[in-house]
Protein backbone atom coordinates (compact mmCIF):
# COMPACT_ATOMS: atom_id res chain seq x y z
CA UNK A 1 0.00 0.00 0.00
CA UNK A 2 1.24 3.47 -1.35
CA UNK A 3 1.65 5.88 1.69
CA UNK A 4 2.84 9.48 1.45
CA UNK A 5 3.38 11.02 4.72
CA UNK A 6 3.90 14.85 5.28
CA UNK A 7 5.17 16.75 8.19
CA UNK A 8 6.49 19.92 9.00
CA UNK A 9 3.71 22.00 9.00
CA UNK A 10 3.23 24.70 11.21
CA UNK A 11 2.72 28.62 12.08
CA UNK A 12 5.09 31.61 11.06
CA UNK A 13 5.01 35.15 10.63
CA UNK A 14 5.82 36.50 7.30
CA UNK A 15 9.34 36.22 5.89
CA UNK A 16 10.19 33.37 7.78
CA UNK A 17 11.20 30.11 6.99
CA UNK A 18 9.63 26.31 7.16
CA UNK A 19 10.65 23.20 5.54
CA UNK A 20 8.21 20.00 4.64
CA UNK A 21 8.94 16.74 4.66
CA UNK A 22 7.18 13.80 2.71
CA UNK A 23 8.03 10.40 3.13
CA UNK A 24 6.87 7.78 0.57
CA UNK A 25 6.63 4.21 1.37
CA UNK A 26 4.63 1.28 -0.59
CA UNK A 27 6.63 1.12 -3.97
CA UNK A 28 9.34 2.09 -6.25
CA UNK A 29 9.03 5.55 -6.80
CA UNK A 30 11.57 5.31 -9.74
CA UNK A 31 9.62 6.19 -12.72
CA UNK A 32 7.39 9.00 -10.84
CA UNK A 33 7.53 12.52 -10.02
CA UNK A 34 6.69 13.67 -6.17
CA UNK A 35 5.08 17.30 -5.67
CA UNK A 36 3.26 19.41 -3.50
CA UNK A 37 0.61 21.02 -4.24
CA UNK A 38 -1.69 23.17 -1.79
CA UNK A 39 -5.25 24.35 -1.23
CA UNK A 40 -6.14 27.69 0.88
CA UNK A 41 -9.55 27.89 2.04
CA UNK A 42 -12.07 28.57 -0.70
CA UNK A 43 -9.59 27.75 -3.42
CA UNK A 44 -8.89 25.56 -6.04
CA UNK A 45 -5.84 23.30 -5.40
CA UNK A 46 -2.73 24.36 -7.16
CA UNK A 47 0.70 23.00 -8.11
CA UNK A 48 3.55 25.06 -5.83
CA UNK A 49 6.58 22.16 -6.68
CA UNK A 50 7.50 18.88 -7.78
CA UNK A 51 10.97 16.79 -8.16
CA UNK A 52 11.22 13.74 -10.31
CA UNK A 53 12.85 10.48 -8.53
CA UNK A 54 15.72 9.88 -11.18
CA UNK A 55 17.08 12.32 -13.47
CA UNK A 56 16.63 15.79 -11.43
CA UNK A 57 13.92 17.21 -13.01
CA UNK A 58 12.47 20.06 -11.42
CA UNK A 59 9.57 22.45 -11.61
CA UNK A 60 8.21 25.80 -9.52
CA UNK A 61 5.07 27.34 -9.98
CA UNK A 62 5.93 31.23 -10.36
CA UNK A 63 4.75 32.25 -7.34
CA UNK A 64 7.02 30.32 -5.71
CA UNK A 65 9.93 30.80 -7.76
CA UNK A 66 13.20 31.81 -6.01
CA UNK A 67 11.80 31.30 -2.50
CA UNK A 68 10.90 27.37 -2.20
CA UNK A 69 13.23 25.17 -3.02
CA UNK A 70 12.34 21.37 -3.16
CA UNK A 71 15.01 18.65 -2.58
CA UNK A 72 14.82 14.91 -1.55
CA UNK A 73 16.62 12.36 -0.69
CA UNK A 74 16.39 9.13 -2.55
CA UNK A 75 18.04 6.95 0.76
CA UNK A 76 15.44 8.31 3.01
CA UNK A 77 12.80 7.76 0.37
CA UNK A 78 12.06 11.48 1.24
CA UNK A 79 10.89 14.86 -0.74
CA UNK A 80 11.52 18.12 0.90
CA UNK A 81 9.94 21.99 0.23
CA UNK A 82 12.28 24.64 1.70
CA UNK A 83 10.00 27.59 2.35
CA UNK A 84 11.67 30.55 2.68
CA UNK A 85 10.63 34.50 2.64
CA UNK A 86 7.06 33.01 3.52
CA UNK A 87 4.37 35.16 2.53
CA UNK A 88 0.49 35.47 4.00
CA UNK A 89 -0.66 34.31 0.74
CA UNK A 90 1.15 31.55 1.35
CA UNK A 91 -1.03 29.87 4.32
CA UNK A 92 -2.68 26.71 2.55
CA UNK A 93 -2.91 22.98 3.60
CA UNK A 94 0.58 21.76 1.73
CA UNK A 95 -0.20 18.19 -0.13
CA UNK A 96 2.52 15.40 -0.90
CA UNK A 97 1.44 13.80 -4.58
CA UNK A 98 2.95 11.13 -6.81
CA UNK A 99 2.88 10.57 -10.48
CA UNK A 100 3.78 8.90 -12.97
CA UNK A 101 6.05 10.68 -15.19
CA UNK A 102 4.37 9.74 -18.31
CA UNK A 103 1.16 11.00 -16.80
CA UNK A 104 -0.06 14.42 -15.79
CA UNK A 105 -2.45 13.28 -13.00
CA UNK A 106 -0.99 12.62 -9.31
CA UNK A 107 -2.57 9.37 -8.28
CA UNK A 108 -0.95 9.05 -4.52
CA UNK A 109 -1.71 11.80 -2.24
CA UNK A 110 -1.08 12.26 1.45
CA UNK A 111 -3.13 13.46 4.00
CA UNK A 112 -1.29 16.93 4.17
CA UNK A 113 0.29 19.85 6.30
CA UNK A 114 -1.65 22.88 7.70
CA UNK A 115 0.72 26.31 6.88
CA UNK A 116 -0.23 29.39 8.55
CA UNK A 117 1.58 32.83 7.85
CA UNK A 118 0.63 35.22 9.70
CA UNK A 119 1.47 38.80 8.90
Amino acid sequence: QVQLVESGGGLVQAGESLTLACTASGRTFDNYVLGWLRQAPGKEREFVSAISWTGGMIYYANSVKGRFAISRDNAKNTVYLQMNSLKPEDSAVYFCAARRVDLGTYRYWGQGTQVTVSS
